[in-house]
């Protein structure tokens, strides 16, 4: 009976620690979401899909104005991203004008964590590796894996001292590595004015503002179809109805996240004389990192686009049902 108790005791033991350290290295990745968005920074950083890559400067900076943030593209053509809190506005240089155009804000690197991780911890398992150096800096790398097939699943490097995340791989079930992202440089940001926060791109071009798409809410009344089942793990974050440039007929516009990764269902009505293929097959890919499905029920047309393995796609597809 001693023998036992002993035994019992040593294995409680035990399961405290695992619990531990678990919670450890959660918050690590907490630290990593909240020092993206609350320290002030600026570095290069390197985007890989597939043979493409691609340079981008980051400046980043948080005070008791807001957060503000410009990011410019160091390869091809002059492009520049300023956001300021949820406003995104990118300045694209394309024959003898630039581009202005107006955009909800998203989550980019290093910021694509969300703050509060209960979501994730829903749909992927986390744990901690090897310390690396990324960008002459020591770094913590954590997996982040998923728990299915219905997401791609995740390294991530952590500066040891400043919680930023340094680097990102995201690599699907069969471990092969579909996207990098990683500091070259990086360093701490110190400034109190906002002359940085402003596009360079050549002056004496002309700005053109592109007309924003006309978007509003859309609350899912009087609608000839409903959304069944999700993929496990996602849920609705957004919803809205758009008026696209050459479409007639409005588009309802619905994301869906499981916190990390983020999916787009687009509906929209075909428009009378458009010719459809009874039986016509969906139209399913995937480019990169992203993946499509597109096919045409009861005269509608249904789109979803996403960061995401095409099962995914796939399912939040078909998860449309019209009602007869």
């Amino acid at each position: 009976m001693l023998r036992f108790f002993l035994a019992c005791v040593l294995a409680s033991g035990a399961v405290s620690a695992h619990a531990a350290v678990d919670a450890d290295v959660w918050q690590v990745l907490q630290k990593a979401a909240i020092a993206a968005r609350a320290l002030s920074y600026q570095g290069i950083f390197v985007c890989q899909i597939g043979a493409q890559s691609k340079s981008v400067q980051i400046t980043h900076m948080y005070s008791n104005k807001g957060e503000f943030a410009r990011n410019v593209m160091l390869d091809g053509p002059p492009r520049e991203l300023l956001s300021q809190g949820n406003d995104l506005v990118i300045y694209n240089q394309k024959n003898e004008k630039v581009i202005i155009e107006k955009r909800r804000g998203q989550n980019m690197f290093p910021a694509i964590l969300p703050t509060n991780l209960e979501s994730i911890k829903a749909s992927y398992h986390l744990r901690s590796a090897d310390v690396e150096r990324v960008a002459g800096r020591q770094a913590q790398m954590l997996l982040l894996e998923s728990k299915d097939d219905l997401r791609y699943s995740y390294r991530l490097w952590i500066d040891t001292e400043y919680g930023l995340l340094l680097k990102s791989v995201m690599y699907n079930k069969q471990n092969e590595i579909i996207e990098t992202i990683a500091f070259s440089q990086i360093g701490l940001f110190n400034t109190a004015g906002l002359d940085w926060f402003q596009p360079k791109i050549d002056n004496k071009k002309n700005y053109v503002m592109e007309d924003e798409v006309e978007t509003a809410v859309d609350n899912g009344s009087a609608t000839v179809w409903t959304i069944k089942e999700l993929p496990a793990g996602y849920r609705k974050v957004d919803q809205m109805i758009r008026m696209v440039h050459g479409n007639a007929l409005p588009v309802t516009h619905m994301v869906f996240s499981d916190g990390l990764a983020s999916v787009s269902l687009f509906i929209e009505p075909v428009s009378k004389g458009t010719k459809i293929k009874a039986g016509a097959k969906p139209i399913h890919n995937i480019v990169g990192n992203t993946s499509f499905y597109s096919s045409v029920t009861d005269g509608h047309q249904v789109t979803v686009v996403g960061e995401v393995p095409q099962a995914t796609v796939a399912q939040i597809a078909n998860a449309v049902v019209f009602k007869k």
